[in-house]
This record gives structure tokens, C-alpha cells and sequence, in this order.
């Protein structure tokens, strides 16, 4: 700071002064004081003012270049506030109060971003470490058809790539939708949607999966909601994996729709191994494999925490509920507002 910008800062203040000198003089002039004595006032009055602004002048600079030097000395700059050494003045006080609550807020942003980072880099490690297996898998079975003779077995060995192949492409929709699920507002369309084709669909889709672990699929939706298909799709896909996964002997999987005072609740239900009741409110957390999940080499973790994830950001409540031994159930909760009530009425 020099002393030509403390100076023009004090413009003002300099000027006030010069009209109450002004004031003062003319004022003992007409009082009947000397000039002499009026000239020595006024001298006296500048003096002081002179010698005051000086003095703050002085302490302002060596308070300023403190700052500056200790700004320049710490490598994270972002925490100057904490820093700045106690102040006698008011506004000093005030500033560096203002400037650490600042800093603080950009603090907790800086590790909220550093956390989503890390969310993210663990998810693709984990991601790289499941699509490996199916990888594997097609390049064992490309190995055992240069020796396949019968039809018979090539059918068999297509329909193992096929598989392979199908878990690839479930992988990269995970990874797909784990990247946008913070933008979901980007990439949806709230309409009239059939559950009963979508659950099809996903059915559909995940046949030989199916098929492979003799599971028996049910589907009763005859109760439409308004959502977006596409995500609701992948929901159902999530939950239809993880129910293929933990199933028992003689599976059997039911999607089925009920209608409620203000919604419509899909219901996912399988005769799986089950979760214990311990483990039950974890499962939808990052991550979480539970005991089930410690039993099988390739669960990640991620598919009920992005059933969660993306359910709040569609405004859909998901719950589960599971007994082990005996199964799991998912409910999907689907709320109608009034506005769409008035309209079906």
C-alpha cells in the first residue's frame, strides 16, 4: 500500500476537516478572537491531523505487508483467515471473521468434490475388476471352439458367449448410469409409463440368464405410473441381476404392481437365500456386500446403492424388506400427485 492510495483513500476525511478548520476560524473570528490565535488553532489542528494520519498510515502498511508475506509464505492460500494474526481494530476483526467462514465453506466444497472423486475412482476400479471376468470368459470359450466338432456344442458355446457378452454390455450400463446419475435431470422424460412391458423387457433381455439358473419369472403390472422407462428399465435390470445372483433351489421371481392411496408399489419379490436382519438397512449403502456378497468373488456392491441413488432422484421411494432363507422383496414406491389424480378421475 503507498502512500499516494491511503491518502486518496482518506480524501473525504481530509476534506471534513478542512471545513470545520474552516468553520472553527470563522467562527472566532466572529467571536472576536486575534488572527494570530486563530492561525495558531488551525496550525495545531493540522498538525494533529497531519501527525494522526501518519501514524495510521504507518500501522495500516506494516498490517497489510504482514498479510501480504504471510500469504506468500503458505502454500495453501485458501487458509490465510485462519492465519491472520489477532487485530485491535473493529473491522479487522470483522473482515478476518468474514474471510474464514468464506474459506470454510470453500473447504467443505473442496472435500465434497475430493470425495465424489474418490467415489467415482473407486467405482471404476471396481468396475475394471468385474468386466475382467466376462472377458475371460469369451476368450476361454473363443479358445474351446477351435476344438468344438458338433452343433450341438457350438450352439452351447454361443450361448455361453452370448451370456458373456450380455454381462458386458449389464457393465457398461452400470458404469453409463453411475456417471450420470448426478444429471439425471439432463436425461429424462417424466410419461405415462406400462411397467408391465418394461418388466418384460428386462425379462427379455436377461433370458439366458435366466434360463442358466432355471428361474421362473412372473409378471402382473397392470398399473401404470408416470416415470421415465429408461431408468426404470435399468432399476429393474439391477434388481433382477442381484436376485439371479443370491437365488436359492427352485427360483422363482415375481414383479407385481398394487395400487395405493396416492401411488402404485412395485413389487420385486424372489425366494433367495435372503439377508439377514442385521445387514438389511446397509444394502442400499456404497459398496456394502454384506456376507452374501463376501460368499461371491464378483459382487461390487453398486447395483442396489444406484437403485437408490437414481430412485431419489426420479422422486421414487425404494424400500426391502428379506428374511433369510426365505427371500427378498423390493418395493418401489411410485406416488400419483393430484394433478394426474384429477386427470385419470
Amino acid at each position: 500500500m503507498s502512500a499516494w492510495e491511503f491518502f486518496k483513500d482518506r480524501f473525504l476525511l481530509i476534506v471534513l476537516h478542512a471545513v470545520c478548520m474552516s468553520a472553527l476560524a470563522a467562527f472566532l473570528r466572529l467571536t472576536g478572537y486575534g488572527g494570530d490565535n486563530i492561525v495558531l488553532i488551525v496550525i495545531f489542528w493540522g498538525l494533529i491531523l497531519g501527525v494522526w494520519l501518519t501514524v495510521t498510515f504507518l500501522e495500516r502498511r506494516r498490517y497489510y505487508n504482514g498479510l501480504s508475506q504471510l500469504l506468500e509464505q503458505i502454500d495453501r492460500r485458501y487458509l490465510l483467515g485462519e492465519l491472520m494474526p489477532a487485530a485491535f481494530r473493529l473491522e479487522d476483526r470483522l473482515y478476518r471473521d468474514m474471510i474464514r467462514r468464506s474459506n470454510k465453506s470453500v473447504i467443505e466444497r473442496i472435500r465434497q468434490i475430493e470425495a465424489e472423486s474418490k467415489d467415482y475412482q473407486e467405482y471404476i476400479e471396481s468396475w475394471v475388476h468385474e468386466v475382467k471376468a466376462p472377458i475371460t470368459g469369451i476368450s476361454l470359450l473363443c479358445e474351446n471352439g477351435k476344438r468344438i466338432q458338433e452343433i450341438g456344442e457350438a450352439k452351447a458355446a454361443l450361448r455361453r458367449i452370448s451370456q458373456e457378452n450380455q454381462k458386458l454390455e449389464n457393465c457398461a450400463d452400470m458404469a453409463i448410469y453411475y456417471a450420470r446419475s448426478e444429471h439425471v435431470y439432463k436425461d429424462y422424460l417424466i410419461r405415462e409409463t406400462n411397467l408391465q412391458q418394461v418388466a418384460q423387457e428386462v425379462l427379455g433381455k436377461n433370458r439366458l440368464l435366466l434360463i442358466e439358473h432355471r428361474v421362473q419369472a412372473r409378471v402382473d403390472c397392470p398399473d401404470p405410473v408416470y416415470t421415465d422407462s429408461k431408468w426404470i428399465s435399468f432399476i429393474l435390470n439391477q434388481i433382477v441381476l442381484n436376485s439371479v445372483k443370491y437365488c436359492g433351489e427352485s427360483p422363482l421371481f415375481t414383479i407385481r404392481t398394487e395400487r395405493k392411496n396416492g401411488g402404485v408399489r412395485l413389487i420385486a419379490e424372489d425366494n433367495g437365500i435372503g439377508i439377514c436382519q442385521q445387514e438389511l438397512p446397509r444394502i442400499f449403502e456404497k459398496g456394502f456386500t454384506g456376507s452374501n456378497g463376501r460368499s461371491n468373488s464378483r459382487a461390487t456392491g453398486m447395483g442396489l446403492y444406484l437403485c437408490r441413488k437414481l430412485c431419489d432422484r426420479l422422486g421414487i421411494g425404494i424400500d426391502a424388506e428379506s428374511e433369510p432363507g426365505v427371500g427378498t422383496k423390493l418395493v418401489l414406491w411410485f406416488p400419483i400427485s393430484r394433478y394426474l389424480e384429477r386427470e385419470s378421475g
